[in-house]
């Protein structure tokens, strides 16, 4: 029979399949749609084209939905209908996301600073000033709970990730169980991009070889532009789009992210608004600034020295940052200055001459890279204004993601590795840096008596999480179709792990119960939105307790009291022995908040009691929270073994395939070590020149290549010196062996296990052969102790980033013949008995003189 003949409807053939697989599937699903979930908005005919719905939200991603047409054995008798695309509840705000970096309260204007920044002061006049928001004290923290809307230790984030430890609290891994907000707007209808720094992906998992899960587009971010780590040189940054390394510099003198990244910023909503213009858009916008290297234009330089803004030192800028912050009223009128810290740092005027011109250079640049920065995210909100969009945008503008940084050193740094190597360089070879201040030729860091002063009236800086100097930032948030009380203030306690809350309120969107199958932990925030109402101007918090922790340091918050735990270590101090008992170790201040705003009263001795009882609330949270156990260490955890694709390896060999942008995590590890370096190349007919292989670049790296034809190896040690082995004669053409061979001098990072930096950074004999015959020999006094530049890469066959040797070169420095083979060979100093027992004395006579 002619199939066009059948008369009977296929519906009757397939009702019954339909029937049993709808009734297995809701079965299935039920949990999905049990009473209780969100009414759904729906727009356009079911099925139509154009057709939109809302989605529960508790469960991600949605089940699919129902087909809602008609299925007969031919088209023309069946009806199409298509799945309605996925939007957010009607009225969501399109929302712009933007944290700046280790800036302090009391560097931008807004908050009574002298540094302008008419961005930040135009969402605070279009919306709300919040005066008594909290960081966790540190960058990859901060941020993890702010994307995460839970407390950083919950999310694997108790450090950076260059620091982290096997340790649920501090592994560096932000678990399938929290889901981000970019993973939530995302599956709810957003369009969702970051740009700028990702500081939350594991640094074991940034190679080429991913896996790409905890990477910005594998966690709910569609679009990245940006830097992956703690820092990026802003002339020359390891940039990536999605996780495509690129290198849009090269060729572009003066080039700079902070502007590149705002243009393409705008360029991505400008192509969203150009293909939908309902289209709502979350944009993640987290710039370099104002994180060393500070790395304005030279025109902002010259901006913000003409303003003469530093001439009068630190002491005098904290007095009248003060008198602002009180005449602005973002602080109480009858709010105290705290005591400089005459034990850590010097006043002014015990400066010399020459120390002030320079301390004004560095107190100059950083502020010109804050005007920077402020002004070119102001590009970014013009931008929503110019497509008509601001009004219905959520604009949430924190001002640094900790307090101001003090890890410059107290008399600043050319050079913030130098600073991690735990090198300090007198005032007088600093100046041989004045002028390139600022510049590609400085990785910048200004002196720790700015940072205090940045982070006025409190006590002080970034790492510290017991004090508001570490952890209090201004925040302006405006909203106009929802903010009516323009330029109004609010002094309720909030903490950055308020801020997803508060994103998911305001659009109305639900926080997942399950993502991908996967039960996710309970958020740990509250909403803000309380706050946006004028009648709420003056209600109490909804997050009256909340615990502070980062690098053994411990505080807490409950109800207007402040438990604080005074530091051991300043943290400027980043290479030398760690408290080893961090739950004992400190001693604890107690502060009254609700009438002393600046912790300037210890009242501890009079409330014994009431120290206990938060001493005891604070260890609960500790346990609740996954704190636990307390690590002061600092430069044990930056060399701590981690999971990466080199770990446990001796030997790495490669093709000699050219390939660039290894880094460190993955890269073989030269430091406090013996090594060998071999690469066998073949030169062209009429010679070759460049880069074998190297690691590292302007500011501390090395690099085997060829120069002239001649071979070299060169040691940059952090810019201070460079050590060359070098052959006298061009390579002929032909098969070779270039070899490098350093036998280093110490007992290596083994000492660290006693708390001992002895065996860091000693010294070695290098030798450089060619074809088994050796061409130079030579003697290193001393080594890089700890790391080199973290923003640098391990490359074959070119350079990226910067050169090892700015007067041999230019990246990229290509290799112009041909590598056949490169092996590393990395063999670690052993401990004999005799060092063991050696190490165990040294340390029991150093705790028994604590």
């Amino acid at each position: 029979m002619a199939l066009s003949r059948i008369s009977i409807s296929v519906a009757v053939f397939l009702a019954p399949c339909f029937a049993s697989a709808w009734a297995q599937q809701a079965t299935t699903v039920a949990p999905v749609t049990v009473v209780g979930a969100e009414a759904r908005e729906t727009t356009g005919a079911p099925g139509s084209p154009d057709a939109t719905t809302t989605i529960d939200g508790r469960y991600l991603p949605p089940p699919p939905q129902s087909f809602k047409g008609k299925i007969e054995l031919n088209a023309a008798q069946s009806t199409p209908a298509w799945p309605a695309r996925v939007v957010p509840p009607e009225g969501a705000p399109n929302i712009l996301l933007i944290m700046t970096d280790d800036v302090g309260f009391a560097a931008p204007s807004t908050f009574g600073g002298v540094i302008p920044t008419p961005a930040l002061d135009r969402i605070a006049a279009n919306g709300l000033r919040y005066t008594n928001f909290h960081s966790t004290s540190l960058c990859s923290p901060t941020r993890a709970a702010l994307i995460t809307g839970r407390n950083h230790h919950s999310v694997g984030f108790g450090v950076v990730s260059e620091a982290a430890s096997g340790f649920p609290g501090y592994n560096s891994v932000i678990g399938k169980d929290s889901a981000t907000i970019g993973r939530i707007l995302l599956d709810n209808g957003y369009r969702t991009s970051w740009f700028g720094k990702d500081h939350n992906t594991p640094t074991w998992d940034v190679s080429q070889a991913g896996p790409f899960d905890q990477w910005p587009t594998g966690m709910g971010f569609e679009y990245f532009y940006g830097f992956v780590g703690g820092d990026a040189n802003q002339w020359e940054p390891n940039l990536f789009r999605n996780t495509t390394a690129i290198y849009p510099y090269v060729g572009h003198p003066g080039w700079n992210l902070t502007t590149a990244m705002a243009d393409d910023a705008i360029h991505w909503m400008n192509q969203l608004n150009d293909i939908n213009p309902s289209m709502p858009f979350f944009l993640y916008y987290v710039p370099g600034g104002t994180h060393a290297p500070h790395h304005p234009t030279p025109e902002w330089i010259k901006t913000i020295s003409d303003m003469h803004l530093f001439d009068k030192g630190w002491n005098a800028l904290r007095d009248q940052i003060f008198a602002n912050q009180k005449r602005l009223g973002v602080i109480p009128q009858d709010a105290k200055l705290t005591p400089w810290p005459d034990k850590l740092l010097k006043q002014w005027d015990q400066a010399t001459d020459e120390e002030k011109k320079l301390y004004i250079r560095q107190a100059d640049v950083y502020a010109a890279f804050l005007a920077y920065t402020d002004h070119e995210i102001g590009r970014v909100i013009q931008a929503v204004e110019d497509m008509g969009k601001l009004d219905n945008t959520l604009i949430i503008y924190i001002s640094g993601d900790n307090g101001a940084s003090a890890e410059g050193s107290p008399n600043g740094t050319p050079s913030e590795v130098l600073q991690f190597n735990g090198i300090e360089l007198p005032v007088a070879e600093q100046m041989k840096f004045y002028d390139v201040w600022g510049s590609q030729y400085a990785y910048n860091h200004m002196a720790v008596p700015w940072a205090w002063a940045f982070d006025t009236p409190y006590k002080w800086t970034k790492q510290v999480p017991s004090f508001f100097g570490g952890t209090r930032q201004g925040m302006a948030i405006s909203w106009p179709a929802r903010i009516k009380d323009k330029g109004g203030t609010r002094w309720q306690f909030h903490h950055v792990n308020d801020v997803m809350p508060t994103i998911l309120e305001a659009t109305g969107i639900a926080a997942p119960v399950m993502v991908d199958g996967i039960a996710q932990k309970p958020i740990e925030g509250v909403s803000m939105v309380y706050t946006f109402d004028k009648a709420n101007a003056d209600a109490p918090t909804r997050h009256p307790t909340q615990y502070f922790e980062m690098l053994g340091v411990q505080g807490l918050y409950n109800d207007g009291w402040m438990l604080s735990a005074v530091p051991i270590r300043a943290p400027w101090e980043l290479l030398g022995k760690a408290t080893e008992d961090p739950a004992s170790a400190f001693k604890f201040e107690l502060y009254d908040v609700r009438h002393d705003w600046t912790q300037y009263t210890d009242v501890a001795a009079a409330n014994p009691a009431k120290v206990r009882e938060m001493t005891d609330l604070m260890f609960a949270e500790f346990a609740k929270y996954q704190v636990l156990p307390l690590d002061a260490s600092v430069a044990t955890r930056m060399v701590t073994p981690r999971p990466s694709m080199s770990a446990g390896r001796k030997v790495f060999t490669y093709s000699g395939e050219p390939i660039s942008g290894i880094p460190r995590g993955t890269a073989p590890g030269v430091l406090n070590t013996s090594y060998t370096i071999a690469a066998d190349i073949e030169v062209p007919q009429g010679g070759a020149d460049g880069m074998i292989v190297t690691d590292g670049g302007r500011f501390g790296g090395y690099g085997m290549y060829l120069l002239k034809g001649k071979p070299v190896f060169l040691w940059n040690l952090l810019d201070l010196k460079r050590i060359r082995w070098e052959g006298a004669e061009a390579l002929a053409p032909g098969k070779h062996t270039v070899e490098y061979d350093f036998k280093y001098d110490g007992l290596g990072f083994a000492t660290l296990a006693f708390n001992n930096i002895s065996g860091l950074g000693r010294g070695g004999t290098g030798t450089l052969k060619v074809d088994g015959k050796v061409v130079s020999t030579q003697t290193l006094e001393h080594t890089v102790p700890l790391t080199l530049p973290w923003d640098e890469t391990f490359d074959i066959g070119s350079d990226t980033g910067t050169p090892v040797d700015d007067q041999d070169y230019r990246v990229p420095f290509n290799f112009a013949g041909k590598i056949d083979k490169l092996t590393v060979s990395i063999e670690p100093p052993r401990l004999t008995p005799a060092d063991v027992a050696s190490l165990k004395a040294a340390e029991a006579k150093a705790n028994d003189a604590q």
